[in-house]
């Protein structure tokens, strides 16, 4: 079995894999604070769950965007699973040409989603990622990352405006009724959810625009359903992305 763990900002995602199937996923809060003992207990628990014992963990790959993080994780790989982590970033295979002007300066998850995507889907292809940022990636028909957007996040959006207006209230983030609030909390819920289903139309289509042919818009992170629903561009949401695209970068390493 194949542990992956896409480590961002806010979330950390946690997936086992059987072969080509994802037998299981968690979403934890990312803690840059805990040890790897302490982690080490959380995945532990969490694979008991699933009458997964730690020995049948024949190999372990991670992404990160969170520095600190990154060395407890791989601790926590030996310690808890006897296993060297293959950690995604400059030097390991991914079968995709970056043309970012420095490719070091590419996400480990959005490299892993653009993987994914291609392999799925064909090119080309768009991947929205919806985490603490909204970030855009162009992948071409010859399956090369050619580059994208980053947004502001949708929830690190919301929390800023609470937290720089005295009088709006921190909210939920569910579908209004209307686009046209009849109180403070409709209204924030509006100009959030529909403000941000306009940015991404504006963005894929400009990308669209720059290039052609495009066979499928895919959207994934915890709020892509809400923003896909309201959006006139994303054709799919896949939720399985990024730990997709670990698995096949793992593969194409260990098979050199």
């Amino acid at each position: 079995m194949l542990l992956a763990l896409d480590v961002g900002n806010t979330h950390m995602v946690v997936g086992v894999f059987q072969e080509e199937k994802l037998l299981v996923s968690w979403r934890l809060a990312t803690d840059p604070g805990k040890t790897e003992d302490e982690y080490g207990v959380i995945f532990l628990n969490l694979l008991e769950t699933v009458e997964v014992s730690p020995r049948q963990i024949q190999a372990v790959v991670i992404s990160s965007v969170v520095p600190p993080l990154l060395l407890a994780l791989e601790k926590l790989s030996r310690k808890y699973f006897n296993r060297e982590p293959l950690i995604v970033g400059p030097g390991v295979k991914t079968g995709m040409p970056i043309k970012y002007e420095n490719p070091r300066e590419v996400g480990a998850d959005r490299i892993a989603n653009a993987v994914a995507a291609y392999s799925l889907y064909g090119g080309p292809v768009i991947v929205v990622d919806f985490g603490t940022a909204t970030t855009f990636c162009a992948i071409s028909a010859e399956g090369e990352y050619l580059g994208g957007a980053i947004a502001p996040g949708i929830q690190t959006a919301t929390e800023a405006l609470f937290q720089r207006a005295a009088k709006l209230p921190r909210i939920e983030l569910v579908k209004p009724p209307s686009v046209i609030g009849r109180n403070t909390v409709a209204s924030m819920q509006a100009g959030i959810i529909y403000g941000f289903a306009g940015q991404v139309d504006a963005i894929v289509r400009r990308i669209k625009q720059e290039m052609p042919g495009v066979r499928k818009v895919v959207a994934t992170g915890g709020l892509a359903d809400l923003i896909a629903r309201e959006s006139e561009t994303i054709d799919i949401v896949n939720h399985e992305l990024t730990l997709q695209g670990l698995r096949l970068i793992y593969l194409r390493n260990c098979r050199g």
